[in-house]
């Protein structure tokens, strides 16, 4: 007589994941297209803690926090992944959004749109390169 015990069959079937409506609603966070994006710079010591990039064609936009820039640029994401989140929910596009945030005079959170920072890169995966070079 065996003392194994038969597994019970929920724990052989494949997990599925299924979204429930209502959750927050969120821009793509990866495009190949091109992107413009701004860096987001210390409201104290100016120190740069990442990047927001916005590309209409693949309705996306997203915070890349900059490597050197630790936990303090880690934890800074979550303010502007909320603005973006929130322009979302009022159905702006993906560019119209950066715009907004990069020309509101007064951000939430510890950083800023550095002035003059506005540029275009080829895809996301340049703006997350630049997040890690320095």
């Amino acid at each position: 007589m065996s003392s194994e015990q038969p597994k019970p069959s929920r724990f052989e079937e494949d997990m599925q994941f299924r979204e429930k409506p209502g959750g927050p609603v969120d821009y793509q966070d990866w495009t190949e297209k091109p992107v413009r994006y701004f860096t987001v710079a210390d409201k104290n010591d100016g120190s740069i803690l990442g990047y927001l990039w916005a590309g209409d064609e693949d309705d996306a936009a997203a915070y890349e926090p900059r490597e050197a820039g630790g936990s303090r640029a880690e934890n800074e994401g979550m303010v502007w992944i909320e603005q973006l989140r929130e322009r979302k929910a009022r159905g702006l596009r993906p560019s119209q959004t950066l715009a907004e945030l990069y020309g509101a005079p007064e951000s939430p959170g510890m950083g800023r749109p550095l002035p003059g920072s506005l540029a275009d890169a080829p895809n996301a995966a340049a703006v997350e390169a630049l997040a890690k070079a320095g």
